[in-house]
Parts: structure tokens; sequence; C-alpha cells
């Protein structure tokens, strides 16, 4: 579920860095949450599910639409000027944010070992930034506060995967994106053609698929076993940039991107040894 996931995500990344030519980041992101609203409500009404958006978690809901749709605005933005291999391998660092975040927010205790991990990580995102080079900009660092924010949705995701449906959990997220997104029309508003019509209903398609599976995945399987897999995002983003920019990452992309990858699969490992600690 997980490696599928990342081929539905890249695609997704990579067309919205194709629209982002022509169209205001903002809209693209109304594009894509509008066209997941439709197709989920869509799946929902053929199968019948609406009991199934009784919950006692409105607030995580909130919460959780909250950080999908600032993360998704921020990367967005930094598509239009970076190159998308930078701008995910900065992304990988989301996982480490998740190491962090999950003392405040889930109690859990992280030792010397995974905030090292951690560090490491971050020196990875400086890597790929290049911060004092000749081409950093203060934009370059946006996908890393995107990952920042994907980290608090995933947290948050955790908190109520145990009583929520799935499906239900991307519905209340894209329908909260639309809205705020619709509100904000006005402000960047493009009459679509029907290239630019097509490509958002891909990305919406796409992302609701790969949010759906992330979700059930984590469902069934914690960040420790899955953390490896989602690094190969890279490689499709790659290939499918290739594909469509004829560019390919800089050397101190990838290194920075396997700087980052090592730490988050040490902290993976971590994670697994404490689990079994906990349950043996």
């Amino acid at each position: 579920m997980i490696l599928t996931a990342t081929i539905f995500l890249s695609a997704g990344d990579v067309a919205t860095k194709y629209l982002t030519a022509s169209v205001p980041p903002l809209h693209i992101v109304w594009l894509r949450y509008a066209a997941s609203t439709l197709i989920l409500l869509a799946i929902v009404g053929i199968r019948g599910e609406w009991a199934s958006f009784r919950t006692r978690r409105p607030g995580l809901h909130l919460l959780r639409g909250c950080g999908t749709i600032g993360s998704s605005i921020l990367f967005v933005l930094a598509l239009k000027v970076l190159p998308i291999a930078d701008a995910t391998a900065t992304g990988f660092v989301a996982p480490l944010f998740v190491t962090a975040l999950s003392i405040p927010m889930l109690g859990e205790r992280v030792g010397w070992r995974r905030w090292a991990a951690t560090l490491a990580g971050l020196v990875g995102v400086l890597i790929v930034v290049r911060p004092g080079g000749a081409d950093f900009q203060l934009i370059s660092l946006l996908p890393a506060v995107s990952a920042l924010l994907w980290a608090f949705a995933l947290i948050v995701t955790r908190m109520m995967s145990g009583t929520e449906n799935p499906l239900a959990t991307v519905t209340y997220s894209t329908s909260f994106g639309a809205l705020v997104m619709a509100l904000l029309l006005p402000l960047h508003w493009v009459t679509p053609t029907w290239e630019i019509f097509w490509i958002g209903l891909f990305i919406g398609a796409v992302a609701t698929a790969g949010q759906w599976m992330v979700i059930v995945a984590f469902r069934y399987a914690g960040a420790s076993l899955l953390a490896p897999f989602s690094y190969s995002q890279l490689l499709w983003v790659s290939i499918f940039g290739f594909m469509l920019f004829s560019t390919l990452p800089d050397i101190w992309t990838l290194v920075g991107a396997a700087i980052i990858a090592a730490s988050g699969l040490y902290t993976a490992h971590r994670e697994r040894l404490r689990a079994k600690l906990v349950t043996g």
C-alpha cells in the first residue's frame, strides 16, 4: 500500500509542478481539493457509507485538515520555483519531525540516539538546500516547513486511527481544504482551460488515492515498518520529472537525500526496538 501510494503521490506532484508554469499555486491547491472532494463524496454515495462519518473527534479532524492544507499550500509554492527532486528530498524530513512531535503530542519518550538521527536528518536538509550557496533562496526552506505540517497531520492521524474510518478521515480533510481554498478563490481566480481541468482532476484523483493508502497503511502497520518504503518517492519523482522536464537531481541533492533517508531508517529501527521492549 505504501509503495503504491508513493507512485500516486509522485505523479500528482509532477503534474502539479507542470501546472505551476501557468496557474497560480493557490488555484492549483483548490483544484486538487475540489476534485478530491467530488471523487470522495461520489465513492461514499455509491458505497452508502454515510454512517461512517459519525465521529466523536471532530476537533482532531479539523486539526488534520489544517495540517494537510497548510502542507499542500507550502509545497506547491515551493514547486513553482524549486526542482521537484529537491523539494521531495527536503520533504523526507517529515518522519524525523514525527519523532520530535510524538513527545508533546503522544507523550512518547525519545532517546539520545533518535535525537542524533533527527539532527543528522536536518544536516541532510541543509545539504539539499545549501544555505549561503549561489542558488539558495528562502523559498528553499518551504518544503521543510511543509514536511513539519505533514508530520503534524500524521501524528493526528495516528491519534484517531483506531476509531475513525479511513475514508471518512480523508473526506473530512479534503472537504475542509476545498472550502478554505474556495473562500480564497477571488484572490487567485484563473478561468480553467480543459487542459487545466483534466490535469486538476488527475491531481485530485491520485492525491486522494495516495492519501487513502497512507491512512490504511498506518492503520495496519507501524511507522517504523513503513518508513523505509516511503523514501522510494524520490526515485519516482526523478523518473517522472526526467520524462516531463528532462531534469535530474544533482549530486548534492542525492547526498542530502541519502543522509535524510539513512537517519529516517535508523529512527525507524530504534522505534522497532522500542516496540519490542514494550511488548516483550
